[in-house]
């Protein structure tokens, strides 16, 4: 029986996919947020104010974690609570000016890491490539 090719291909973006992102957790400060904060803060970066369990649904994680780890966040002054304009009795939670700059020092260190990678590992055509490739498994990220 011949192996399904889409199972052999996925099996390698995996792979792949495990091995960088295990190499660019090694370039965090052992001492930073923890992934599932900075990823809550990306969440708020990019799509803006969020309420609890979208934040969740966005991570596939369960609520109640998410709100201790909002709870924790708020602490620290890297979001904020805000009434929510389409429902009142709702809370939504928004990145502050000091979760932008600690998410941006967190991404910084690993986007340089890989900057430098890329140019002295890739060819242009490949670094081009990468980019394309980039795109494609945000949108497969977001699948159900």
């Amino acid at each position: 029986m011949e192996p399904d090719p889409d199972l052999s291909a996925a099996r390698a973006v995996r792979r792949a996919i495990q091995r960088l992102s295990r190499r660019l957790q090694l370039q965090r400060d052992a001492d930073g947020l923890s992934l599932t904060k900075i990823s809550l803060l990306g969440h708020l970066a990019r799509k803006g104010p969020m309420a609890a369990g979208a934040l969740a649904a966005a991570d596939r994680l369960q609520p109640q974690s998410v709100t201790r780890v909002l709870a924790e966040l708020e602490a620290d002054g890297l979001i904020e609570r805000l009434a929510n304009v389409a429902d009142k009795r709702q809370r939504v939670f928004s990145i502050s000016e000091a979760g932008r700059v600690t998410l941006a020092a967190d991404m910084r260190v690993r986007d340089e890491w890989l900057a430098g990678a890329l140019r002295a590992e890739l060819t242009p055509a490949e670094r081009d490539a990468v980019l394309h490739a980039a795109a494609i498994l945000d949108r497969l990220a977001d699948a159900d």
